[in-house]
């Protein structure tokens, strides 16, 4: 009885034994497989603001992305640090508390835009001379530039001046004998709103034909970069058919069929004045204006006013952006292209209808007391046109140098 006992218990143990092997078999073809696959495997990939290669953006669409928060990237500058940001733009300095409107990066679908480096950008701009050419958003854009630039050198190796009577002022990077200047012309053509500071701004009227008094002092630059939008939101403007002494002979045009034949004037300047082979020229798109808050969800009448995040609805397009004037602008730059000369649009119309948070709107200088009535409603002189920076117009710079150093190789 005892050995048929310890022979049921070997059997057992056998049997355990066989079992434990079939397991642990199985348990390290498993490890096996899995390392195999792991080592044959693609890694993840990985997101990365970074390395500075302009050439990987060939073919990429920069314009279709999204807005992502990075904090650690952004802001390029700080607003103190930077003496040449101007009232309207100057958004803390004016009671803005909150500054995750400065901590926003566009990441376009298909790549990734290099990572900003001042320095090396202005090492290769080494030399030239960037003119930009418009209306506030475009001296927005401008004084973004500015800043992105000087914060990399020390402030008493620049310089910023007005050109005496000529509507230019001029920065210079002078160690790398860079200048980024701005020039004042939001209708392009000569017009009654040339003064930078004091024009009229419910009359719009312009000399068609009267372009050589401003684009005299574009034609020495190696990049321009152009806008013309926001003064041409009216229902119609007078072309003048003398001068601004006898502004009664007139013609008066809907405000799309004179955006065309100023575009037609510019175009033809363009083509008979500019050496191509040097100066390279853009054309900033139409930037949002969040004027009406029920588009986003917001009850009521408002507008960006104490907006603070931006709009996550992909494709959101406001009502108050002219699609009209953006396809007007396009068939003038295919009209030219068709003529051997490449004006690269900048389109950065989609990415700014997000941005509702990114306005001064009530956190700004003005140049005129406000009323008791305008302080009862805050709304209602909000500014919902410009920029705050550091902010949004960053990244459209970031995007122009893009393509001017990619092209520049």
């Amino acid at each position: 009885m005892e050995k048929k006992k310890q022979l049921i218990i070997g059997i057992c143990d056998v049997k355990h034994m066989f079992e434990s092997s079939v397991i642990i078999f199985f348990i390290i073809g498993a490890v096996v497989t899995m390392a195999f696959c792991y080592a044959n495997m693609s890694p993840p990939s990985v997101v990365v603001h970074g390395a500075a290669n302009y050439d990987s953006l060939d073919g990429c669409d920069l314009f279709s992305g999204k807005w992502v928060h990075d904090n650690h990237s952004y802001p390029l500058y700080k607003e103190l640090q930077c003496p040449y940001i101007t009232g309207e733009f100057a958004c803390g300095q004016h009671g803005r508390m909150d500054s995750d409107y400065q901590q926003w990066r566009w990441q376009p679908h298909a790549c990734n835009l290099p990572r900003f480096d001042g320095k090396e950008i202005l090492e290769k701009l080494r030399g030239k001379r960037i003119i930009f050419v418009g209306d506030s958003v475009n001296r927005n854009q401008w004084v973004s530039m500015v800043c992105m630039l000087q914060s990399v050198i020390p402030i008493e190796k620049t310089t910023l001046q007005k050109v005496g009577n000529v509507s230019l002022i001029t920065f210079k990077a002078l160690e790398y004998n860079v200048s980024v200047d701005f020039y004042w012309a939001p209708l392009l053509v000569e017009s009654n709103a040339d003064h930078p500071s004091m024009h009229k701004t419910n009359d719009r009227i312009v000399r068609i034909e009267s372009i050589e008094k401003h684009a005299k002092n574009w034609v020495n630059a190696d990049v321009l970069v152009f806008n013309s939008y926001l003064w041409w939101r009216m229902p119609e403007l007078k072309i003048l058919n003398g001068s601004f002494e006898d502004s009664k002979q007139y013609n008066i045009v809907d405000s799309h069929h004179g955006y065309g034949m100023v575009l037609e004037v510019w175009s033809n300047w363009l083509y008979t004045h500019i050496n191509h082979t040097r100066t390279r020229s853009y054309f900033m798109s139409m930037t949002a204006t969040h004027l009406r808050a029920n588009e986003w969800g917001k009850k009521g009448v408002q507008n960006c006013f104490n907006e603070t995040t931006p709009i996550m609805k992909d494709k959101f397009w406001e009502s108050g952006s002219d699609s009209k004037m953006m396809r007007i602008l396009e068939s003038s730059l295919s009209k030219l292209k068709a003529k051997g000369v490449t004006v690269q649009m900048v389109n950065i119309s989609q990415l700014t209808q997000y941005r509702k948070d990114a306005h001064p709107s009530i956190h700004r200088m003005y140049n005129s007391p406000l009323t008791t009535t305008q302080l009862l409603k805050p709304s209602s002189y909000a500014d919902c046109t410009h920029w705050c920076l550091p902010g949004v117009p960053d990244v459209w710079n970031e995007i122009l140098l893009a393509y001017i150093l990619r092209e520049d190789k």
